[in-house]
């Protein structure tokens, strides 16, 4: 894992470091996600893509006369650790949140920072972390509702009259997905033949593939994290399978062509457009791979939550969680992965999904 100590300077510089009379850290940000656990490396990118951005805020001045603090936490995608998490920053009298990553430590972890009054800018996906009337939480990401229809279009499209299985991992994401997904391709005649959950964390997936094969499958959408996707499409490979698959946002991870291998070529997954290839965002990304980080996945998303939230405390001119959640609410902010803007349930106003595909060690837009 980078550390972010190896990162700052380049965002800062060297004089600016120097220049820099000592500043007590008034406004904290948490970062919460899985720092640890089989799902690190999603951790690791909200933790660069946050850290980076408060870096940039603080050289810039600040905000409102006072510097950022970053405070980490580390959920590791567990739902009861998440809460506790959510406590511990609640203690730390954090300003707000970015996080959390899994949508089923997000969900409870939301009732915390809710009852606290912290405002919360997640990329969790599952459409229940905005249907609950919580007036803090805003998504800078898609829903799970949104992105399973455009999977579901695109494989009624290109496998009409193809045998499709539709898989998930129980998980809030997963099965959330997946569920749309079927949903979505009845509706278009094309019911999935076959629909299976699989347990997480386990590493043998061979009686899956069986189950593929006897069924005929021509194409597989898979609900769930990139871990053990990684490792059905190697055991699918090794098992002879000639199998289309496709996936959600998670499969962006760099992560998964490392558990696949070459298995992963060919793999289809929907991602929002890639903030990387935006003009304006190309300093910034030049400034990741300068010190060796690739601005994948959630990078970005999580450096663009900071800029929200810190323009939004300009709007605001002040820290109280009313005057801060109104001017989320209701405002217009220029970030990284473009203009963002909130619905009324806190939803980004232009989500936007797009269909790529994995080609050796690298994904493009396919659609």
């Amino acid at each position: 894992m980078h550390s972010f100590t190896r990162i700052v300077i380049p965002f800062v510089g060297l004089a600016a470091i120097a220049a820099a009379p000592v500043v007590r850290a008034d406004i904290v940000i948490g970062v919460a996600g899985p720092m640890s656990g089989q799902y690190a490396s999603g951790g690791e990118q909200m933790r660069n893509g946050v850290e980076a951005a408060v870096a940039a805020v603080n050289a810039a001045g600040g905000v409102l006369g006072q510097k950022l603090k970053v405070e980490i936490g580390d959920d590791a995608c567990d739902p009861k650790q998440a809460v506790a998490v959510a406590n511990a920053m609640v203690n730390k009298k954090v300003s707000a949140i970015v996080g959390h990553y899994c949508s089923s430590s997000t969900i409870p972890a939301s009732e915390v920072y809710n009852e606290a009054q912290i405002p919360m800018i997640t990329i969790s996906t599952n459409g229940k972390v905005t249907e609950r009337g919580m007036k803090g939480i805003f998504r800078l990401t898609g829903r799970d509702d949104q992105e399973g229809v455009v999977a579901a279009e695109y494989l009624s499209k290109n496998f009409a009259g193809k045998k499709i299985a539709v898989i998930d991992d129980k998980s809030a994401y997963g099965k959330g997905q997946a569920d749309v997904v079927v949903k979505s391709l009845t509706e278009r005649k094309n019911a999935p033949v076959l629909r299976e959950s699989i347990t997480a964390g386990e590493k043998d997936y061979t009686a899956l593939v069986t189950k593929l094969k006897a069924a005929g499958v021509d194409a597989l959408f898979y609900g769930g994290y990139y871990t053990e996707l990684g490792l059905i499409l190697r055991q699918a490979k090794q098992g002879g399978m000639n199998l289309s698959v496709m996936s959600g946002n998670t499969s962006s991870s760099a992560e998964l062509a490392t558990a696949a291998g070459s298995a992963i070529d060919g793999l289809l997954f929907t991602f929002y457009p890639d903030p990387r290839k935006y003009p304006a965002s190309a300093e910034i990304v030049k400034r990741f791979r300068d010190n060796k980080i690739e601005p994948e996945g959630y990078v970005l998303f999580t450096y663009a939550a900071v800029q929200v939230y810190a323009q939004a405390l300009q709007k605001a001119g002040s820290l109280k969680y009313a005057d801060v959640q109104k001017a989320l609410a209701n405002g217009s902010f220029d970030s990284v992965i473009g203009k963002v803007e909130f619905d009324a349930k806190g939803d980004p106003k232009n989500p936007g999904f797009l269909v790529y595909q994995w080609k050796g060690k690298q994904y493009d837009v396919v659609k």
